[in-house]
């Protein structure tokens, strides 16, 4: 399968139409229709509903579609690293819902800046899909939590490594964690990641009676929550890094709870190097807290 003719399939439904996409990949509008005529004789289908003004892809022109994006994403990334030419191309990272995530555009801009022709691809998921992602090709590289990286095909790096708080509403009297915690309505944070699983586990092992008033499935929801005197709850220390209003912290767990995050890729994959300039920029954009690697890779 030539890449050219999946270049045109993709300049087609990026500028709808067939003269504007000759015009983009510079050929004549007979080209490209010879181009689409070719790939769809090669795959043995119709790939656009040409009785539509303009054409509209088929099913089957939607699903090569989208394996056309990952194949030339692939070709570029391989002929990058070949070549050792200028990164360009697009560069596919994925997330979970994670407050180290407001750490990725920070990182991306840096990466753009140091590389103009390339591309930043960003897409949030769960912890499996993302993984799965990885290994299939889709994804250059995922933030996930540590205890997340189930597969021994993949390598996982940390760039985060920051303690968990016990966070009250400004002006909340000093006191113990135990006491802070039993004495004031407690924001439990609610989801099916690693995070929310972790505090659960050392506020079992404190075996403290918690009046919960509300539940929320983001950190930043739960932030809010205590800034505005609702209650108090635990958070890590990023989500009230760099916020208007200062909230009173104590230190979660003895010995304190620290918590994990990193980027999942494959070991020898062709954007190794863009990965570890990545994990660079997220390590710097965390501080203290940021865990910078030994090791090229």
């Amino acid at each position: 399968m030539d890449t050219r003719q999946l270049r045109t399939l993709v300049a087609i439904v990026e500028h709808g139409s067939f003269a504007r996409a000759a015009e983009r990949v510079s050929l004549t509008p007979s080209a490209v229709s010879q181009q689409i005529q070719a790939l769809e004789s090669e795959v043995g289908v119709s790939l656009f509903n040409r009785e539509n003004r303009p054409p509209t892809l088929t099913a089957a022109g939607q699903q090569l579609l989208e394996a056309a994006g990952e194949i030339l994403r692939t070709a570029e990334n391989a002929i990058d690293a070949i070549s050792g030419r200028r990164i360009i191309g697009t560069f596919a990272i994925g997330s979970v819902r994670t407050s180290a995530i407001g750490l990725l555009p920070r990182a991306a801009a840096r990466l753009v800046a140091n590389h103009p022709g390339l591309k930043i691809k960003i897409r949030v998921g769960s912890s499996e899909e993302l993984l799965q992602d990885v290994v299939a090709g889709r994804l250059d590289v995922a933030i996930i939590a540590e205890n997340s990286a189930s597969s021994r095909e993949l390598e996982w790096s940390p760039f985060l490594r920051e303690p968990l708080f016990v966070i009250a509403p400004p002006g909340t009297a000093p006191s113990s964690v135990a006491e802070i915690l039993t004495a004031h309505p407690y924001i439990r944070f609610r989801s099916n990641v690693p995070l929310a699983r972790l505090i659960e586990a050392e506020l079992g092992r404190m075996n403290v009676s918690l009046c919960d008033i509300a539940e929320m499935d983001t950190i930043s929801a739960v932030t809010a929550c205590v800034e505005n005197g609702l209650g108090v709850s635990v958070v890590p220390r990023i989500a009230v890094r760099d916020r208007k209003v200062e909230v009173v912290m104590l230190p979660f767990g003895d010995p304190p709870i620290l918590r994990q995050i990193g980027l999942l890729q494959r070991p020898r994959g062709p954007r190794a190097t863009l990965i570890g300039e990545l994990h660079a920029h997220l390590a710097e954009a965390g501080g203290d807290d940021g865990v910078h690697r030994t090791s090229p890779g």
